[in-house]
Formats: structure tokens, sequence, C-alpha cells
């Protein structure tokens, strides 16, 4: 009796019945693309539904090197359609381990079956799933040493979901670990699964290993992960698979921006908050009714003249570049076929238009995000639909440029957060508008002593911890900074209980421990000379909070609450606490 299964998997690869679909890899920092995923698709009515059961019934009938070849293949040429100039980012292909290590794949994915679709090994990542049992070990890490050897890069995919998850990212050491959608499903509600991607954070600082979040579908999802720090993200809730590579939309870049810049804290005027309008200039418009050849006269007499938009009842509805439209004018033909038609008929309806409201970060990545052949076309701005006018790459790189370094002067380079001029503006603000306020000094314990003896390096990570718990921890509309070394300050618009301190106090104090060796940690001290230069043994760190609110003072300055700051965490610190969780309010 033949098997139907068998017959519809020979004639699906036979018969190269395979599309590929494309889902973007986002930075979850700034919304950049890091690459695609290419997933393949059934393309005919097939007893076999859907790729996992070919995939399945493929092994099954060892027919999976031809399987994987067809996809990757299809995916290479489907790739190729976009790659004008040749595509820059990274593309990622799902590949069966067992498959790896066969010397078909090794003599079939070489530099040369690249080179003809004008793709970098470099740019190509072996996505490795869990769920595959990986029956020849030693085979399998041979081929990996091979691949890495020709600059191609390894993810380790559905991680969460196999059985050996952790011994696979030990003896693969991968470039990426793609965190499995079971585990992303739900994580704003659910604290284990919370805390196990927390811990995978913490795992990728420390070993220089990026993560990726698969199966992003809400917007409280999204959000979690950005606050926990996971680098990138891919899902339908940023963009659903196409079978053309599209442009991010703008509404989900203006989300990562908003949630970044809830978690830095920065009040300052910075590239996140300023619209575009302030750079927008108003430049040369044509009527949709006018001919091509009037547009060419007009570029002849303005040579430096980039483009025009094209208006019809004030609103832009096509752009025309000087360097396009002189193409189409150009050869023997070319303008006696082109001077008479409307230049309607030759303008590019794809452009990027903008709200002039929108922040010029978005708008950058906007333009960014476009296909390489209309990289550097100006950008056309908008207020109510109708055109105000343009801006040119250059103007907004350089605009870009500009804030970016105003902004990071006022910022702390090691935490990220607001430094001593922007935490002086705000304690000033609480100190002068009699505003209701609560204002906490934290400075960590024993510092100085666990740098001497673990490092500087040591002792930034500790810092960054410090950083990040509060900003976890904390409500979005409080202010976070960092005077610099161990000290740090939240200051809040309201009273603060002192629940919020103990839980971020606690937290700190359990995983700073995890940046000591277990001897140092079972002695509870270590042994270092202080600065009197007398040996001295110093207890594992933990935090000092100090906390003042409006209610129980009134200062009349800066200088005088920074005072009482200062001295009341010098005689907490001399206090000796023996409850490590005691908080001391002014």
């Amino acid at each position: 009796m033949p098997d139907i299964r068998k017959d519809a998997l020979e004639y699906i690869i036979s018969n190269k019945l395979i599309k590929t679909v494309f889902q973007p890899i986002i930075s979850l920092r700034d919304g950049s693309i890091l690459g695609h995923e290419a997933l393949s698709r059934i393309t005919c009515d097939s007893e076999i539904t859907n790729p996992e059961m070919l995939f399945a019934v493929a092994g099954e009938y060892n027919r999976m090197w031809d399987l994987e070849l067809l996809c990757r293949t299809v995916a290479l040429e489907t790739a190729y359609k976009f790659m004008i100039p040749p595509y820059n980012k990274r593309l990622f292909l799902n590949v069966n381990p067992n498959t790896m290590h066969d010397e078909n794949f090794k003599k079939g994915f070489t530099r040369e079956f690249l080179q003809q679709y004008k793709i970098v090994p470099n740019n190509v990542i072996f996505e490795i799933t869990e769920r595959n049992v990986i029956t020849e070990m030693d085979s399998f890490l041979t081929a990996i040493n091979h691949y890495r050897s020709q600059d191609y890069q390894i993810a380790i995919d559905d991680a969460g979901a196999g059985y050996s998850g952790l011994n696979l990212i030990s003896d693969i050491n991968p470039n990426f670990i793609k965190l499995d959608m079971k585990l992303i499903r739900g994580i704003d509600g659910d604290n284990l699964k919370y805390a196990l991607v927390k811990g995978m954070v913490e795992l990728s600082k420390t070993s220089n290993i990026s993560l990726i979040a698969e199966g992003i579908e809400t917007y409280e999802e999204f959000k979690t992960l950005i606050k926990l720090g996971v680098q990138y993200g891919q899902g339908y809730f940023i963009q659903r698979p196409d079978s053309e590579i599209q442009i991010l939309r703008w509404d989900l870049l203006q989300m990562i921006n908003e949630i970044n810049l809830s978690m830095n804290q920065s009040y300052s005027s910075n590239i996140s908050n300023t619209c575009i309008k302030n750079i927008c200039t108003y430049t040369g418009i044509v009527a949709a009714s006018v001919t091509a050849d009037f547009v060419y006269h007009i570029f002849k007499n303005n040579p430096g003249l980039m483009g025009l938009c094209i208006i019809e009842n004030e609103i832009p509805i096509g752009i025309i570049t000087h360097q396009k439209l002189a193409q189409k004018m150009s050869g023997h033909y070319g303008f006696s076929l082109n001077q008479h038609k409307r230049i309607t008929e030759l303008m590019d309806i794809s452009f990027l238009s903008v709200d002039c409201r929108m922040p010029i970060s978005t708008v950058s990545l906007l333009a960014m995000s476009r296909s390489n052949d209309s990289l550097y076309d100006f950008i056309v701005v908008t207020e109510n639909s109708k055109y105000i006018g343009t801006v040119t790459i250059k103007d907004l790189l350089q605009k870009t440029t500009e804030m970016e370094v105003a902004a990071a002067k006022n910022l702390n380079p090691l935490s990220g957060l607001p430094g001593n001029l922007l935490v002086e503006q705000r304690l000033n603000q609480c100190v002068t508008n009699n505003m209701i306020y609560s204002i906490a000094y934290l400075d960590i314990d024993n510092f100085k002593a666990y740098n001497d003896v673990y490092g500087f390096e040591n002792g930034d990570l500790v810092i960054k911890l410090l950083s990040n718990t509060l900003r976890i921890h904390l409500p979005e509309e409080y202010f976070i900074g960092h005077i610099g070394g161990d000290d740090f300050v939240v200051i809040a618009n309201d009273l603060l209980t002192d629940v919020y301190f103990n839980v971020i106090k606690y937290q700190f104090e359990q995983e700073v421990r995890n940046f000591y060796n277990p001897v140092d940690i079972q002695n509870g001290y270590i042994t270092t000379v202080n600065r009197h230069g007398i040996t001295e043994q110093f207890p594992i760190i933990t935090l000092t909070i100090v906390v003042a609110t409006s209610e129980s003072h009134c200062f009349q300055n800066v200088y005088e609450l920074t005072e009482m700051l200062a001295k009341q965490k010098r005689l907490t610190k001399q206090r000796k606490l023996t409850n490590t969780y005691q908080i001391t309010k002014i």
C-alpha cells in the first residue's frame, strides 16, 4: 500500500513547491533591523499540511538533506531579489544539527555558493533548534567549528523548549540564543517566566551572547522584554512573516523609543522627544499636472536641487529626484519617450512621508530601514496630511549626531542614567517648586574593598546590577540618577513607602553574591587593606538607602538637601545595622 505522506513529500521536493517568507528580528533598544529569519512555506495543496509536518516526514524517509537544500536555496534566491545593492542584514537559516556535519552540507554551503547570491558568510546565521536530538555530538561540534572558521555565526533556536539547553549552550557558545515563544508568552504576568528570562539576560551580559525573544504577540510582552534588557525580538506584534522584506511601522518604533526613554529617565531635551518639524525645510514642489520636460528643466537650471515633491490639493502624492529623472530621460530615446508624459507617470509613489510631530529618532529609524535603492531619498514632512517641507538624510544624520552627543554629556557612561547635571536640576525643582516629593540616596557598602580585590571590571558589573535593579523594580515615572561611583538617587513626585526599597535592597543584596567566589561567600567577608593601609575584613556588599521627603523636611536649597542626605548616609553606615533590610527614613 503506497504511503501518501511519502508521495506528497517527493512531489513537493521534486517540483520545488516551497516558498520563503521573511520575519524581521529587531533591536529592542532602538528598533533597528538586525536581520530576517527565512521561513519555509508549502505552496500547494497537500496531505502534508504544515512545515513542521513536512520536516518530520523528511526525517522519517531520509530526505532531510534534500529538503533543507531546497529550503536554503529558495531562501537565498528570494532574499537576492531584495539585494540592490547587496542585502546587508543578517539572514537566519534553520538547520537540523544532524545535517550540519554531513559532507554534502559542507561541500554545498561554501563561500562560492554564497557569492552567487551576493551574501558574505558573516551575515548568515545557522539556527540550531533544541528540539532536534543531536545524535553525533562530536561530529556536530566539529562541524560548528568548521563553519565558525569560515565566519558563519550560530544561534540556538527554541531555547527553553528542549531538555539539554544549558549543556548545548555551553558546548556551542553561540552568537545568539533565541528564547522559545512558550517562554515569552504571557511573561508580563508570569513571575517564573520573568525570572527565567531575567537569568538569561544576566547570562548574555557575562557571556557576550545576544538574546532574541521569539513569538512576541502583545504590547505587554514587548514592554516587559525591553525592560528586562533582552537585546532583540521577533513576533507577530512586531511584524508578520511576508514574502517581501518590509519596513517597520512607525508606531512600533515610537513605542520602542518611549519605553527605552522611560527606562533611561533622561529629562533633557534630546533626540527622543524632539520633533522632525524642527529641522524641516520648505523646498521645491510641482503640481501633478506638469510634464516631465518641465521638471527636467527645473533640475537643469538648479543643479543643486536634489529633488521635488509632487503636490495635489496641498497633499504630497509622490517625489522625483534629480538622479532618477536623469536616468529616465537619458539614452537615445529616453528624452523623446518621456518628455511629454505627466510627471505623475514617472514619480516615485513609495516615498517616506512623516507627520511633523514625529520624533527625530523615529524618523531616523524609518529612513534607515528603507530599501537600499531609496535609502538616500529625501523625507517629506506633513502637517494634517498637507505638505510643509522636506528633510534630507544629511540633515537628519547631522542633527541626530549633534543631539546624541549633547544627550550623552548628561548621562553616566557606565549606567546610562542621568548624571550630576540632570540630578541637580531635578533636585532643584523639588526644593523650589513646593512640590510633594521623596528623594532616596543609595550607596553600596564595602564597594571600594570589593574593587580592590576583584578589580574594576567586576566593580563595573556591580554598578550595572544596581542600575538595572532600580530600572526593573521602580515605576516608570520615577527619576533615577547616577551621581557617580556607587552613589545613586531616586526622585518621585509622591511620598514613597519603604516597601519599594525593601524589595530593591533584598534583590540587589541577593544577586550581588553571584559576583563573589564561593570561598568568600562562605566566609562572609573579603580581606584587603583599608584606606589607612591596615589589613581588614570587609563584609559582603550591602546597600545603604536614605530617604528624605517633603513631608518630613522643608529644605531652603539643594545644598541643604544634599548635606542632610550625606549626613544621614554616614550615620547609617556607622550604626552598622544588624537588620540588613532596614531603610533609614529622615
